[in-house]
């Protein structure tokens, strides 16, 4: 079954491993906080420095868990967790839904449907706050899907505090619906395009869970 929203929030509470990708960030972080600890006995700088470094580890610990999930049946899942930030007909007939992922949710991404990955392509841009119109044109990794529904495009957006997107799997690689894609550090925007035809289930302001909210309707 499906989870329910109280249960996709436990699971970002606990059973949560570390993001991969995250190492640039997290371990000199630990390993100041790991330092400073150790020394705190004998020295006073580092007793001082011990509480905001562990504090600073701790919280990079909790940006960057990665929980397992108990993937949802439908056509199309949440590829984010987040909040649905617009939701827009596109000129050729396709629905773009933008779900804004902030700094205090899961940074990893999930295969919206099963199929094969047909591109993944790096787009350089800017870095301004992905809520902004600007955000259009940021620093984005795009991808295609070839799944039962035919092309579906899905693209993670770079915003200003999360300069670095990491993707997971290259292009060629079959995939199962749920499946861990890549990382958007500190979180930002992820965008995926319905086919002409496909109802959006979602709505502005809806929060979504990655691999567990649908976004599509029968």
């Amino acid at each position: 079954m499906p989870h329910s929203p109280d249960s996709a929030h436990r699971d970002s509470l606990k059973g949560a491993r570390i993001a991969r990708g995250a190492s640039p960030w997290l371990l000199p972080t630990v390993a100041t906080a790991a330092l400073s600890l150790a020394r705190s006995g004998r020295s006073k700088r580092a007793r001082a420095i011990a509480v905001p470094t562990t504090a600073l580890a701790a919280g990079m610990l909790w940006f960057f868990r990665d929980p397992e999930r108990e993937i949802a049946q439908g056509r199309v899942i949440s590829p984010a967790d987040g909040v649905v930030q617009s939701i827009m007909p596109w000129k050729d007939g396709r629905t773009r839904v933008a779900i804004f992922m902030s700094p205090l949710n899961v940074h990893v991404n999930r295969a919206p449907l099963a199929g094969t990955v047909t591109s993944v392509e790096h787009v350089p841009g800017g870095f301004v706050p992905a809520f902004n119109k600007e955000s259009e044109n940021n620093e984005r990794v795009v991808w295609h899907f070839d799944t039962e529904l035919g092309d579906i495009e899905m693209v993670q957006i770079a915003g200003a505090v999360a300069r670095r997107i990491v993707p997971y799997i290259p292009q060629g690689t079959k995939v199962e619906q749920g499946d861990r894609i890549g990382l958007i550090r500190f979180g930002s925007r992820v965008d995926i395009y319905l086919p002409e035809g496909v109802e959006v289930a979602v709505e502005v302001g809806q929060t979504t869970t990655a691999g567990v909210t649908r976004i599509d309707r029968d």
